[in-house]
């Protein structure tokens, strides 16, 4: 391992390391603007200049190995000037407008600038000037502010996994664009906004709307999705302004999917600020208490076999708790977390949980996808495939739809009777699965939310079993969930009781009474003469069937824990407060019960949650996985010969937030339209 002389500072580093790396490592701060820990060295900014003893001139530390005897200096009077020159170089053609730039007062090259820039200018030559790049409807393009830094084609073709942008040209007249100057269809676009070190790249829909000082900063979880990606939710007054995200490397390192950075517009149209009663068939804006007692009315002396409750896909863990504990109070076992209908049990947790962790893709050596897009489905795990996929000797297959994945794979087949093949040993996969130390399989929604959804679950868990997928130190049984609320709601047990009626069964229009918390991926046409209680933030299909609805706040309007898909319980914050008479969905439910002469027993959200810890002991450990031993399951029967469908056909347009944002709509416009015949993507 070699051992340098920093500053005076000698440090040992692993082999591979970059002088740049072992610098700070010794506490030496090194500017750069190229250079980025999760990306190829480019080594063009030349800002990271550093004097390295018996070198005949500064070296670039970002792109020099770290060698054995080197000795270092990072602060001489040669390495000053080296910087000055650099900075002077990279603010020949920079326009300066700082004054009208959004990356003002947190741009890399404005405060670098300030530290290590020399202050004045020998150039007075005319500035060039590039024309602005059509990105499509995030990316907002200043490119005569770019310094060619190359982050974000590095990111594009690296992690994103898209070919679309690069550098054109040579030397002054070097611009970087897309190739067919079209939209860069990629889930994972926005990340380069946060890459880009100058002005140059900047987010269109934050354009000229706020300054950074102006912002309250909220650490939180995004629930768009089941991966459960951290982020920081900035905001003015009562107005989200944008989602950024937060670094946690075992959940999604830094990066953020375009649908949860940009979704945030929605959170303020088609909101529920009031509660309604439908009266003559028209809905009308009542006060709460008019609300409650319509609810108790319809349920006074009602059996409570005919009184159901679905929960949705944004629910949080402790409304779920809520719901749950209210229906137990009515008598009822008619309880489902399962709006899709997903073939899902709760007899043993590591049957719905992405048992390997999200971190773990990268140690596995062989995976099955079935029945799953992971590129829409969850961007960010998908990115993480592809980064072990970039480490190479990584096996891929897909059984399922054909869709462009960003990576190379084998296609398999479409269906269930491939899969059977696989499970039965008749398929060369097969083989590769048993002889790989860490295989994993990915089980998509798009294979349990089918009439066969046990039996697929079933050859799943026999491949698991058969294959050598558990281990006493390694389970790659996956199941990739789309439904942020999805963990929680099994956690605690929303499944129907003995005897009890499934989302299905529920939507026939066989109860009386029927509470939808959230529930909007539904069909809503068969419920009949069912009284529907609606509680949610937006108007969408849930609402728009409901008799009673009572308004409820959105993940950025209250504190709740979240699980992700690999069983994972991170706590979001409140970054505002809910519109109008709009309230956080436990105090709703725990109004409604005092109201019903059956008060659920807690007061405050530590009491709720102390009873979450009750039922889910894993509750209390936040951002911790718990350890999940491989249980028995006794899902069953014969599949059918239907080919997998995926659950999502559009990525921008999944949940309430994001088909009430003006954003994302635009963004399903855009992408519908450049969409290459024959990559398979799906919108």
């Amino acid at each position: 391992m070699p051992t340098l002389n920093v500053d005076g500072v000698e440090v040992t580093v692993d082999p591979g390391t970059t002088v740049l790396q072992a610098c700070e490592e010794a506490g030496a701060e090194i500017p750069r603007f190229c250079y980025h820990e999760r990306l190829s060295i480019a080594g063009n900014c030349r800002m990271c200049l550093v004097e390295m003893e018996k070198a005949p001139k500064l070296i670039a530390s970002c792109a020099m190995p770290a060698a054995d005897g080197m000795v270092i200096h990072t602060n001489s009077e040669i390495v000053k000037q080296g910087r000055e020159g650099a900075m002077e170089f990279l603010l020949i053609n920079h326009p300066l407008d700082c004054p009208i730039c959004d990356q003002g007062g947190e741009c890399d090259l404005q405060d670098q600038s300030m530290a290590y820039g020399s202050g004045s200018s020998r150039y007075d030559e005319l500035k060039r000037a590039v024309a602005e790049k059509n990105m499509g409807p995030l990316i907002k393009t200043t490119m005569t502010r770019c310094i060619h830094c190359t982050r974000c084609v590095r990111f594009a073709t690296e992690v994103a996994g898209v070919d679309d942008l690069g550098a054109l040209n040579r030397g002054e007249n070097m611009e970087i664009a897309t190739y067919l100057e079209q939209a860069l269809d990629s889930e994972l676009s926005g990340n380069i906004i946060d890459l880009c070190p100058v002005g140059a790249l900047t987010s269109k829909p934050y354009a000229f709307t706020a300054r950074p000082w102006e912002l309250s900063k909220t650490e939180s979880i995004d629930v768009l999705d089941a991966v459960g990606a951290n982020i920081r939710i900035d905001s003015r007054g009562q107005e989200v302004m944008r989602i950024l995200p937060r670094l946690h490397e075992d959940v999604n390192e830094e990066w953020l999917s375009d649908r949860s950075r940009f979704s945030y517009d929605g959170l303020k149209t088609q909101r529920l600020d009031t509660p309604y009663i439908r009266k003559d068939g028209n809905l009308v804006a009542v006060g709460w208490t008019e609300a409650f007692d319509a609810i108790a009315e319809k349920l006074q002396d009602m059996d409570g076999a005919k009184v159901g409750a679905i929960a949705g896909d944004l629910a949080c863990a402790e409304s779920q708790k809520a719901l749950k504990d209210l229906m137990g109070l009515l008598g009822s076992v008619n309880l489902d977390c399962r709006q899709d209908g997903a073939a899902l049990t709760t007899e043993a947790r590591s049957n719905y949980l992405f048992n390997s962790g999200i971190a773990g893709i990268e140690e596995a050596d062989a995976l099955l996808i079935i029945g799953s897009n992971p590129r829409h489905e969850a961007a960010l795990i998908n990115a993480r495939i592809r980064k072990r996929w970039k480490m190479g000797n990584f096996p891929i297959a897909l059984i399922g739809e054909q869709v462009d994945l960003g990576y190379d794979h084998d296609y398999l087949g479409a269906g269930p009777a491939t899969l059977k093949d696989v499970a039965e040993g008749n398929n060369s996969f097969a083989d590769v699965l048993k002889k790989a130390e860490r295989p994993m399989i990915i089980v998509g929604q798009g294979a349990l939310t089918r009439t066969d959804g046990s039996a697929v679950m079933d050859l799943a868990r026999k491949i698991s079993a058969d294959f050598g997928l558990v281990t006493e130190d390694w389970n790659g049984f996956n199941i990739l969930h789309t439904a942020a609320g999805r963990v929680a709601g099994l956690d605690l047990g929303l499944v129907p009781g003995e005897s009890g009626l499934d989302t299905a069964s529920m939507l026939s229009g066989s109860l009386d009474v029927l509470f939808l918390l959230g529930a909007d991926e539904i069909d809503t046409s068969n419920l009949g003469n069912s009284f529907v209680v609606y509680q949610g933030s937006h108007g969408d299909v849930g609402a728009a069937a409901a008799d009673v609805i009572l308004p409820g706040a959105a993940y950025t309007e209250k504190d709740a824990i979240w699980v992700n898909t690999e069983g994972r319980p991170q706590l979001g914050r409140r970054a505002i407060f809910p519109p109008g008479e709009a309230k956080e969905d436990w105090t709703i439910l725990r109004a409604l019960s005092e109201r019903l002469g059956n008060t659920l027993p807690y007061n405050s959200l530590q009491e709720l949650r102390t009873k979450m810890v009750e039922d889910a002991p894993h509750f209390a450990d936040i951002d911790v996985i718990a350890n999940t031993p491989w249980g028995e399951s006794s899902a069953g029967g014969s599949v059918d010969e239907t080919a997998f469908i995926n659950p999502i056909t559009d990525y921008y347009l999944t949940n309430v937030i994001s088909r009430s944002s003006k954003i994302m709509a635009e963004c399903s416009g855009t992408f519908s339209q450049v969409k290459v015949e024959g990559t398979g993507t799906n919108g």
